[in-house]
């Protein structure tokens, strides 16, 4: 039992902590290679107690943070403490070891006080490749995890010494872009040295007791406080389910179920009747179930409690092995991390629409929506520019949707168009809303965008890995659902044709690519629309 803290003394650390996980995202921001990170922001940072239990974390992307809530956990059941030492940093990006997809590549550095484990720096970089069949390492016809890319097991890139040259070279020398890689991973190591020396200053101030009894504190905080919140809700037991596309292989939707049960202070997310394992890469793991659950209860429940190992402990996640949430480690994943998941949250926010009518939200683009551009330099140097797509937001009760945004588990930027043309033989052609795409209802879905891509170089691979292509987002309690995804090749033209949500293919120079974006859901029956606000609608293009 740790002794009692002061108050303020708990605030100020607890400040700090924050503080110390958003400067790793800056640090990483400013310092890496890849604009699919200085840019785009796909990253996340995060701080752990001495046991892995999440303590504090970046404004950052929600589904990572889920994640990360076990990464360190399950490194430490393969690397144990007593092997790890001052100036380790050790990267990872196995599925299994708390993860989600290959290209999500963790650094971990150990934290110590005296000679003694005080904490973990655990930071998440989206790396633009990592090896595998396809520019991009998104192969929609994956039928195994071999073939998606490079699986890091924990290993140390890093000590008190320096880089391990030797491990790096291996490394570095399975992927493509190698330069930016390596950039990329020093900025992960850079972020995680500050982080380092961030906690040695607070263990200078307060001792390495204190800032353990802090940790303690502010889990018990955050677990009362999600007690509380779910105690609010009336008990009882509602279910919900959604749909994928497809898996990219075999061209059949496939379910996502969930069962969601209140009672008293604790809440139980059972997934059975999820469709088994795909033989496509839209398999996940249990651990982002658990992350979907906790972004929906976040959002949905308790918004303003801290996200911690705490926060957690009430919420009970069923996970049938064999199914899409809980696929065996051969099996190919990369979609299933921002596609599964958001389907998981769809069915959450279905289950408790007559619960919690006032707080969800009709349907919008809940996909990354993920278009990845393959091109080699005139020396032979491969460019990938992966890029994440939104669309028009879902109704809720109290208001329209917004247009043209992400909604849900990801947080990460458009790249701007000036970099696109700067930095790869592209050139965007289109920018606009697409008119006409969200829902009709008493408040209406969000519009989605169109975007256009010319190809300027003399080929290109283009990789799509997204859903909401063929089951729309769907409207709430009488609200109509949103027009789903398109993308077209050379649009306008006698070599125009339908391409894929989860497809790949090359390009030649002056090919165009034109994806148009879903629009949100609607909430609420369209004959309770106001006539001043069709007017509007009509006046600003959405009708």
């Amino acid at each position: 039992m740790s002794p009692p803290v002061h108050p303020v003394t708990l605030e100020v650390v607890r400040n700090a902590l924050y503080a110390i996980a958003e400067e790793m995202s800056v640090v990483v921001m400013r310092s890496a290679r890849s604009p699919l990170l200085k840019e785009a922001g796909d990253l996340s940072s995060a701080l752990t107690d001495a046991e892995g239990r999440l303590i504090a974390q970046g404004r950052d992307i929600p589904i990572h943070m889920g994640v990360m809530a076990f990464t360190v956990k399950e490194f430490l059941k393969r690397v144990p403490a007593d092997r790890l030492r001052e100036g380790d940093v050790w990267f990872l990006n196995l599925p299994e070891v708390g993860g989600n997809h290959l290209p999500d590549v963790k650094a971990i550095r150990p934290v110590f006080a005296g000679g003694r484990l005080l904490a973990f720096a655990v930071n998440l970089a989206h790396w633009a490749d990592v090896g595998g069949a396809v520019p991009g390492s998104y192969v929609p016809w994956a039928t195994e995890c071999y073939q998606e890319g490079v699986r890091i097991s924990p290993v140390r890139l890093f000590s008190a010494a320096g880089p391990d040259r030797e491990t790096l070279d291996f490394l570095l020398s399975n992927l493509r872009g190698r330069d930016e890689r390596e950039g990329d991973i020093f900025a992960q190591f850079a972020a995680n040295d500050v982080a380092a020396r961030r906690l040695a200053e607070l263990v200078e101030r307060y001792g390495a007791d204190t800032l353990g009894a802090c940790f303690d504190a502010l889990h018990a905080a955050s677990e009362a406080g999600m007690r509380a919140a779910i105690r609010a809700l009336p008990d009882g037991a509602w279910e919900g389910e959604d749909w994928l596309d497809d898996d990219g292989v075999d061209d059949r939707p496939l379910r996502i179920r969930v069962r969601v049960a209140i009672q008293g202070d604790e809440a139980t997310f059972d997934f059975t009747g999820t469709a088994p394992q795909a033989r496509g890469p839209v398999n996940t793991t249990s651990f982002i179930a658990c992350s979907s659950v906790y972004y929906a209860m976040k959002t949905l429940v308790a918004p303003e409690v801290p996200p911690n190992d705490g926060c957690y402990r009430p919420l009970r996640v069923v996970v049938p092995r064999g199914t899409l949430l809980a696929a065996d480690p051969d099996r190919p994943v990369v979609g299933g991390n921002h596609e599964t998941s958001q389907r998981a949250v769809d069915a959450i926010v279905r289950a408790l629409v007559p619960a919690l009518p006032e707080r969800v939200s009709a349907s919008g683009p809940t996909t990354s929506g993920v278009l990845i551009f393959g091109t080699r330099a005139a020396d032979g140097r491969w460019a990938i520019f992966y890029e994440v797509h939104g669309g028009g937001e879902g109704a809720t009760a109290g208001r329209d949707g917004a247009s043209a945004i992400r909604v849900y588990m990801s947080n990460v930027m458009n790249t701007p168009v000036e970099v696109i043309e700067a930095e790869y033989p592209l050139r965007v052609e289109e920018h606009a809303l697409r008119p006409g795409s969200g829902g009709d209802g008493t408040h209406r879905g969000g519009l989605g965008f169109r975007r256009a891509y010319r190809v300027l170089g003399p080929e290109a691979t283009l990789t799509s890995m997204l859903d909401r292509r063929v089951v729309p987002p769907w409207g709430v309690l009488g609200g109509r659902d949103g027009l789903p995804f398109r993308i077209t090749l050379n649009p306008g033209t006698p070599a125009a044709r339908d391409f894929g949500g989860k497809a790949s293919a090359r390009l030649a120079h002056g090919d165009l690519v034109l994806i148009e974006t879903c629009g949100g859901g609607g909430y609420g029956p369209p004959a309770g629309r106001p006539k001043e606000a069709r007017e509007r609608d009509r006046r600003e293009g959405y009708a």
